[in-house]
């Protein structure tokens, strides 16, 4: 196993069960340090064993000028990244010793298929928390529901992606 594989998998060993929480919590260093999200502020934490997304307003992330909202693409990054971040751990969950291999190629895969995006309110906030559930998980693919809220409690908008590995 290289360096970069461990930093994606919390340096598992092969054949042995994985503690799931050290794998969520290397999955979210090394979403964090993604020059794109960065560049957003977006940060992937962990919190109550789950995985969830967060980002601050900030003046470079509205989209509309006059009523000083959210850009759209920043609801959509958010929303895809925290579908694929919860989607890797789900694998992980899964996976039993004897099959962790075969999982770690998987989560070096794991791509986006397919993204609907639904906007559901416009992007006022302080802050926005994203979260994914698996609907489905198959061999070679998953689908998962992803919703993000502001910092009333919010749906700011909601999204279904596929993601192939």
């Amino acid at each position: 196993m290289n360096d970069v594989q461990k930093k994606w998998t919390g340096n598992i060993q092969l054949g042995s069960k994985v503690d799931l929480n050290v794998v969520l919590n290397q999955l979210t260093q090394v979403f964090n340090t993604s020059p794109y999200l960065a560049h957003n502020n977006m940060q992937m934490r962990v919190v109550d064993g789950q995985i969830e997304g967060y980002i601050e307003m900030a003046p470079n992330l509205i989209g509309n000028i006059s009523f000083q909202i959210l850009h759209g693409g920043v609801a959509a990054t958010l929303l895809d990244s925290i579908g694929g971040i919860v989607a890797m751990g789900e694998l992980y969950s899964r996976a039993e010793p004897d099959q962790m291999a075969d999982t770690l190629k998987k989560v070096s895969r794991l791509a986006t298929v397919d993204l609907r995006i639904d906007y559901l309110a416009p992007g006022r906030g302080q802050y926005f928390i994203a979260k994914a559930e698996t609907l489905r998980m198959g061999r070679k693919g998953c689908t998962m529901r992803m919703t993000m809220l502001n910092d009333e409690g919010k749906p700011i908008a909601a999204g279904i992606a596929s993601y192939a590995f």
